[in-house]
């Protein structure tokens, strides 16, 4: 009760800081994120010190950007109208859900516990892990690539192995290059923002966002929307890396 209580005085001390939200970027990458600069300082929550993972198997959090955002509590109601990107007559949440769906599968059958999520986070949401799945867009029909991130500030220690792992599977099994482009919308994602929002991942959950590939680029889309298990394969598969080195499966 009172470590809940803590999060609760820290949430409430840091709303009044003033954090400024960058414009949202109109190429479908998740919109109003924070700039490092407007990110606090951590150090004050020594409490997480003390933290223990709760019993349980290996719990995972796979959420499907953009889907369901006209349910976006009030404090995130200025996300409501954003779907995201779109190519080939489908919405990005249709593919992210697609792909959500098939990697759940795949983890399920490894016995991780899964939860699917929405673009509403449930209030300080604890996973080992928590997957933010999206596609990208752009007016650059040009561009193409998937790209990988997590927050501006990772308690865990685990999220830059997580990225790693990530990173290798989706590389080797999807056939998509690298785009170095990691917007500031992205590490400053408002799932990760737990000091700036109620419904956002717990501090002590490593997290990650991945865009899988651009719906406005002819090839990536192709992949997207013809061969969706392949990224759902290439995510698993690292989200399963991460684990077994965690010795959690």
């Amino acid at each position: 009760m009172a470590k809940k209580l803590l999060v609760i005085i820290s949430i409430l001390f840091l709303s009044g800081l003033g954090y400024q939200a960058v414009k949202p970027n109109m190429s479908g990458a998740p919109p109003y994120g924070v700039t490092e600069d407007t990110v606090p300082e951590i150090n004050f929550l020594n409490w997480l010190s003390q933290w223990e993972r709760p019993d349980g198997p290996a719990k995972i959090g796979l959420q499907v950007g953009h889907y369901k955002n006209n349910e976006f509590p009030e404090e995130l109601e200025h996300l409501r109208g954003n779907s995201g990107a779109n190519g080939g007559g489908k919405m990005e949440w249709e593919v992210n859900l697609e792909i959500a769906e098939k990697t759940a599968k795949i983890l399920k059958t490894n016995g991780i516990e899964v939860d699917l999520i929405p673009a509403t986070v449930p209030p300080s949401y604890w996973a080992d892990a928590f997957i933010a799945i999206h596609a990208d867009g752009s007016s650059d029909k040009s561009k193409s690539g998937f790209k990988i991130a997590g927050p501006w500030r990772d308690l865990t220690g685990d999220t830059d192995k997580l990225i790693d792992y990530l990173t290798d599977s989706y590389y080797s099994q999807v056939g998509l290059d690298w785009d170095d482009n990691i917007t500031a919308n992205m590490r400053g994602y408002y799932a990760f923002s737990w000091w700036r929002h109620e419904h956002a991942i717990h501090p002590m959950t490593t997290a990650a966002i991945v865009e899988t590939g651009f719906l406005t680029n002819a090839n990536d889309r192709k992949i997207l929307l013809e061969s969706p298990e392949l990224p759902a394969q290439a995510i698993a598969d690292g989200i399963i890396k991460y684990l077994q080195s965690e010795d959690l499966i």
